[in-house]
């Protein structure tokens, strides 16, 4: 009897987000047998602690390519993958293409595949800011359009995604797969001395990321965001690992002052996690941050005049604040004084969102 042919996929990730959404998708498509899988890395991120270290974290096989493409304008870079994966998908002649989350490299990728009339499939769908000055969310709005499959992590993905016109079929309620990949490793990350190695005591201390344009692109909000940090600072420590693009920002735009909090370079996945996972807060203008801090029940505060996880404030421990020092120092008053939200774990966020994502493609593509 002649075997059966194998699904042959290509699954692309370019930045740090994507890194941990993928984890568990190349595990469970590995584990089923029937897939023939292609990972391609397009360079994105290319800082060692912003990629290397993930893969090595997570336990993800190197990539089988790797496009190097590097940082750049958002024209540049969307143009290079662009072109880069129209190679690589000509070559490979996939089944499906799979996407995960928002960045330049899931809107690049998914266009060469929909070019090539090669099935799209995007994890992480329908999410919505409805804010179009945020690069990400016209790359969520052109991915979801092209996309076949639509798989969406909490209730808000599907009924924006019939809001616009798609059909029912294509949208997949199957939880979140960044918060497998946190199930999977919180074990681990808590084995791990990182709070020994800074200095810190768990609950002593709050976590900060920060690296949004609407941020750290204009001098006036850096500057009023890091006056009003400083000030917390003096009653809790404030732990802030710099991402590449804040760190030349401050060069920039302060002379190279730095703010006095606790900087240190940025670390790997299971470092971060286990300093996230025993904060008293954070403070943070990332996506997924507000996920995971809703997971971990550590309360977190979202400088950001808006959220495309809404789920994670209805639900979660997440509060916005914006840029207003005000705001934020009131939301940390609050905290301070224990009057944090709760929270609960979302529906779908229970470590098996992969699976659920690789039954029906193999259900469709067998």
């Amino acid at each position: 009897m002649t075997a059966r042919p194998k699904i042959r996929l290509v699954v692309v990730a370019g930045a740090r987000p994507n890194f941990m959404k993928i984890a568990p998708l190349v595990r469970e498509l590995a584990a089923r047998g029937c897939f023939e899988t292609c990972l391609v890395h397009t360079g994105q991120h290319y800082d060692a602690a912003m990629s290397d270290s993930f893969f090595r974290d997570l336990g993800i096989p190197e990539p089988d390519l790797n496009l190097g493409v590097g940082s750049g304008s958002h024209g540049a870079m969307t143009a290079q993958v662009l072109a880069e994966m129209e190679t690589v998908l000509t070559e490979r002649k996939p089944d499906a293409l799979i996407v995960v989350g928002d960045v330049n490299s899931t809107v690049a990728a998914s266009l060469a595949a929909a070019k090539l009339c090669i099935p799209v499939a995007h994890v992480e769908a329908g999410l919505r800011s409805f804010d179009r000055t945020m690069p990400e969310e016209i790359n969520r709005l052109v991915t979801d359009v092209i996309s076949d499959w639509l798989f969406t992590s909490e209730p808000s993905g599907g009924e924006n995604l019939r809001r616009e016109g798609t059909a029912e079929e294509k949208i997949h309620f199957v939880g979140n797969v960044m918060i497998d990949t946190l199930q999977a490793n919180l074990s681990r990350a808590r084995e791990l001395d990182t709070l020994g190695r800074l200095g810190l005591e768990a609950g002593g201390y709050a976590a900060l990321t920060l690296h949004r344009p609407s941020n750290v692109d204009e001098r006036e909000t850096l500057v009023a965001l890091f006056d009003v940090l400083e000030e917390i600072q003096r009653e809790i420590p404030i732990v802030f690992p710099v991402h590449p693009r804040t760190a030349a920002a401050i060069e920039r735009l302060l002379g190279g002052r730095e703010p006095k909090l606790r900087m240190i370079e940025p670390l790997g996945y299971l470092d971060f996690l286990r300093l996230m996972s025993e904060a008293r807060f954070v403070l943070t203008d990332s996506g997924g941050i507000q996920e995971e801090t809703t997971v971990l029940g550590i309360p977190c505060l979202t400088m950001r005049e808006n959220t495309e996880r809404p789920i994670t404030i209805h639900e979660g421990t997440n509060t916005l604040v914006g840029s207003d020092p005000a705001t934020i120092r009131a939301e940390v008053r609050k905290i301070l004084d224990g009057e944090a939200p709760e929270g609960r774990i979302p529906e779908g966020w229970d470590g098996r969102a992969a699976s659920r994502i690789v039954d029906v493609l193999e259900r469709d593509l067998g």
